[in-house]
């Protein structure tokens, strides 16, 4: 009897051991379905580190070489007894200048004062790559006419520092050369002052395109 009554003791401790651990059980499941029950806060996703975009290379800026030829275009207008209009001058010297600038790099500058041939050579001989061309009118003294058809442009350029004569020649009034000759509607027509300045800066082209052969441009001459 007393082994039984010991035995029957043993069974209870078990189960009441059972028991506890069956209940321990049941807790935890309990706290861990209460737990998995809550909503848990979304974690914010990290900002992006943001990638430095690499600024552009700055191209080094080309400057513009300018030519280093140049010309300077002067009236020697006093050298004559007879004297012209300043208008013509003017003409044979812009179609030069404007000539010199479309068939060359160079630099060209129309002088606004009046040059007499000694003043052309100093200034030319003050230069160091630019020509002094200095341009006189005159009539041609084998003309029949004596008019205004008969002028001529007279051109002589001298080169820089020495101031020697580089080329120099007539420029006449070609009124063949291929081409109209556009004046405006208030012209006298050929005998008009617009159209003899026309053709004396077609005269002031020629000459331009003389003076680079001159300097070995190879530029044709317009006939």
């Amino acid at each position: 009897m007393i082994q039984s009554s010991a035995q029957m003791n043993l069974i209870r401790s078990k189960s009441l051991v059972l028991g506890l651990a069956l209940a321990l059980v049941a807790v935890c499941a309990i706290s861990a379905e209460a737990q998995s029950g809550r909503r848990q806060p979304k974690t914010a996703p990290a900002a992006p580190v943001p990638t430095p975009t690499p600024e552009p290379t700055p191209e080094p800026k080309t400057e513009e070489k300018k030519s280093e030829l140049g010309f300077i275009i002067a009236a020697d207008r006093y050298t004559n007894m007879n004297s012209y209009p300043w208008s013509y001058f003017d003409a044979v010297m812009v179609g030069c200048a404007g000539r010199l600038r479309s068939a060359s790099s160079a630099t060209v500058d129309v002088a606004e004062n009046d040059m007499s041939r000694g003043e052309a050579i100093k200034k030319a001989k003050a230069e160091k790559t630019t020509y002094v061309v200095s341009i006189k009118l005159q009539l041609d003294n084998m003309g029949s006419s004596g008019s205004y058809d008969d002028l001529e442009a007279e051109f002589t350029v001298f080169a820089p520092q020495t101031g020697k004569v580089v080329i120099f020649g007539t420029g006449y009034q070609n009124v063949n050369r291929a081409g109209p000759i556009i004046v405006g509607p208030k012209s006298r027509g050929s005998s008009g002052a617009l159209y003899r300045e026309q053709l004396l800066k077609r005269v002031g082209e020629d000459i331009a395109e003389r003076i680079l052969k001159a300097l070995n441009l190879n530029v044709p001459i317009l006939h």
